[in-house]
This record gives C-alpha cells, sequence and structure tokens, in this order.
C-alpha cells in the first residue's frame, strides 16, 4: 500500500464513508486536532515516568483513534445500506470516562490540596503534560463546534473534557513523583 494517493494534491481529502471535503472542514480540524494530542501523548509515554501511567496512557491512545473515527465519520455516513454501523469498533462508553476519573482520584489522593492555578513548567516531562492539556482542550472546543453543526455521541465531548481534567492532574503528579517546582500562580497586587 502506498502511502501517497495524490487525490488530496487539490486540497480535499476523505471522511470515513468517501464524502470528500476541504482539509480545512471542522471536522478535519477536529480529528487532526485529536491525532496531534495522541501523539504528544506518545511523548509523554516515551518519558521515565512511573510504568502504571504509561499503561493508562497506552490505553488513552487508543481510545483516541475510536473518537478519531468517530470524528471523521459524518452521521449519514455512519450507517451502511444494510443497517450495520460503519465504524465496527467499541465506540467511547462511560467505563472510559470513569477509567479517567478513577486515575484522577487516586492521584488527588497523593498531591497536596491545590489552592491557585499553577504555572506550567518545572520539568520537561510536566511541561510535555500541559501542551497536551492544552491541546485537549482545542479539540473539545472543536469538537462542540462540530457538534453543533453535525451532533456527535455526546461520551465524544464528555471523554475530551475528562482527558483534559486528567492531564492536568497527571502533570500535578508528575511534577509531585518527580520533585519539580510547582509554581502557584500568585496575581500580583496593584
Amino acid at each position: 500500500m502506498k502511502i501517497y494517493t495524490k487525490t488530496g494534491d487539490k486540497g480535499t481529502t476523505a471522511l470515513f464513508g468517501g464524502t470528500r471535503v476541504p482539509k480545512h472542514n471542522i471536522r478535519i480540524d477536529s480529528y487532526g486536532t485529536v491525532d496531534e494530542l495522541n501523539s504528544y501523548i506518545g511523548l509523554i509515554r516515551d518519558q521515565d515516568i512511573n510504568p502504571a501511567y504509561k499503561d493508562v496512557l497506552i490505553i488513552i491512545q487508543d481510545r483516541l483513534f475510536t473518537v478519531g473515527a468517530m470524528l471523521a465519520t459524518p452521521p449519514e455516513k455512519a450507517i451502511l445500506k444494510n443497517g450495520k454501523e460503519r465504524l465496527n469498533i467499541p465506540k467511547i462508553d462511560d467505563a472510559n470516562v470513569t477509567l479517567l476519573e478513577t486515575e484522577m482520584d487516586t492521584m488527588n489522593a497523593e498531591l497536596p490540596p491545590m489552592t491557585h492555578f499553577v504555572l506550567p513548567g518545572g520539568h520537561q516531562t510536566v511541561s510535555f503534560c500541559h501542551i497536551a492539556r492544552c491541546i485537549c482542550r482545542r479539540a473539545e472546543r472543536l469538537a462542540s463546534e462540530l457538534n453543533e453543526i453535525e451532533p456527535l455521541d455526546p461520551q465524544t465531548l464528555i471523554y475530551l473534557n475528562r482527558l483534559s481534567d486528567y492531564l492536568f492532574v497527571l502533570a500535578r503528579k508528575l511534577s509531585n513523583d518527580l520533585h519539580a517546582d510547582e509554581v502557584k500562580w500568585i496575581p500580583e497586587k496593584h
């Protein structure tokens, strides 16, 4: 299979189901941002961190492929003529969201209470987490915008929202594990 098809040379690409759209289409931007997020999560996973975090991150990466596939499928193409779903993959469900919440609760139990916003940084690995969190928020904003145009499975938005929270808590936990400074944002008084 060749990687290059030349079908996108004029600025269009195909969604699942064959519909061609401009590469700047909100649907393409949405799943492209999820792909970018997935790459950053891979970068976090490549760091010298607790193997248990790596295990969860690989599950998240798998789920992000599902999110991307769901975003790449327009609603009118989701069901085939024979009545079967085009995407023969497990959908995002409550268990996926619960995993993130459980992991956050576990990490938070070992962290000091948060009393202020925190400035991103303190260690390269922590910074990667904060970048992934920001990309996740962008993916969520794009998916939310797409949802106003063509409704999405509600679990997609819930998952992206919870994932950005998870990445924030993971950044805090990694700061703690790596003995990195967690700099509180304390606004200057005028």
